[in-house]
């Protein structure tokens, strides 16, 4: 079986590794053609439009996986069919799901991958907008008369925030009572950041409200406020897009968004996606597999056809949740993971009537 399994993890692998580095620069082509003409008219040099394509071949790289898992695995198992090296295996005692598991051990491992090359991908799009110059970084570290939401609730105003050297000045903080904790009102001169100790209010006065009537009130040369966790990056507030932004980082943010009262419907279902989708990889292997197995269809052409239709199919079933999402007529992580549910129930039916 060590043989079996290696013959057919070989034949998978060559199949993937070739599609996955050969439809990027099909991607690559179709988008030349389509923004050349844009990108230059901006007057971008040809060095810069081709770094631009460099730091966007992760992406396309990202988007060609679903393809190429699908297409390597109807190439694998409908070239055993037939050649009826399936036949053989069942014959010898070897059932079909046993067959598989090398093609869905390698679809789970490069799933994981994905998921890796997800994370990747914020920092190399912001790199592109950056060369192609449709994202301005501020270069600005002040930002002067501000509110902020913090995460525990407090409101702050701040008269001058300096993020290069950590510091911020004209503090107020409000703090509203719950059961757990009094209300407060503090005002500072200043604070300093450390990343260890997080903000330490400096020259200031504090209020301390238990309700009713009972407060408390005291001078302070330096105090820490254990709830205000924002980093001087994050009181900066530089909006991102989704796609610009990790799973973690777009986490705080809609965090900082919910805080606001904002609309993160869509941002949940996008965050949900940034997991779902490259797990989409293991999930149409799965149901690719049994679609194989008929040597009477019609040779490599049908499975490319099939591959291409089944893919576009299952991305287009992202794009229609995220918009069922966003409006809130489901819930976000129902609309994100749903076409990952519908086509790992239809490939475990489809397995389920494989001749074993």
């Amino acid at each position: 079986m060590r043989l079996l399994d290696r013959y057919i993890a070989r034949q998978f692998m060559a199949t993937f590794l070739a599609l996955s580095m050969g439809l990027p620069w099909l991607f690559v082509v179709a988008d030349i053609t389509d923004n050349l003409d844009k990108y230059l008219a901006r007057g971008l040099s040809r060095g810069a439009v081709a770094m631009s394509y460099v730091y966007f071949l992760p992406q396309f790289v990202f988007w060609a996986l679903p393809i190429a898992g699908l297409v390597a695995t109807v190439f694998t198992i409908g070239n055993m069919t037939r050649h009826q090296e399936i036949a053989a295996a069942k014959a010898g005692g070897v059932s079909f799901y046993r067959l598989m598991a090398p093609i869905l051990l390698l679809a789970s491992l490069l799933s994981i991958g994905a998921v890796a090359l997800g994370e990747l991908l914020p920092i190399t799009t912001l790199k592109r907008l950056e060369v192609l110059g449709e994202k301005k970084f501020s270069t600005a570290t002040f930002r002067t008369n501000f509110v902020f939401q913090a995460a525990d609730g407090s409101m702050l105003a701040i008269r001058r925030l300096d993020s290069e050297r950590d510091e911020m000045q004209g503090i107020v903080v409000e703090r509203d009572a719950t059961e757990e904790r009094p209300g407060a009102h503090l005002t500072a001169r200043d604070a300093m950041w450390n990343p260890d100790r997080g903000w330490t209010m400096r020259n200031g006065y504090q209020r301390v409200l238990y309700g009713g009537e009972v407060e408390q009130a005291f001078q302070f040369d330096s105090v820490r406020i254990a709830g205000l966790a924002e980093t001087p990056e994050e009181l900066m507030a530089d909006p991102k897009e989704p796609e610009e932004m990790g799973y973690m980082e777009m986490s705080r943010f809609i965090d900082s968004i919910e805080r606001s009262g904002g609309d993160i419907r869509k941002m949940r279902v996008e965050r949900a996606q940034k997991i779902a989708l490259p797990l989409a990889l293991f999930v149409i292997v799965l149901f690719g597999a049994p679609l194989s197995t008929s040597s009477s269809r019609g040779g490599a052409a049908y499975g490319v056809g099939i591959s291409l239709g089944v893919t576009l199919v299952y991305l287009l079933l992202f794009k229609v949740g995220t918009a069922i999402g966003s409006s809130g007529a489901i819930h976000p992580l129902v609309a994100a993971w749903a076409p990952n549910a519908l086509f790992f129930v239809a490939g475990i039916y489809l397995l389920v009537r494989v001749r074993t």
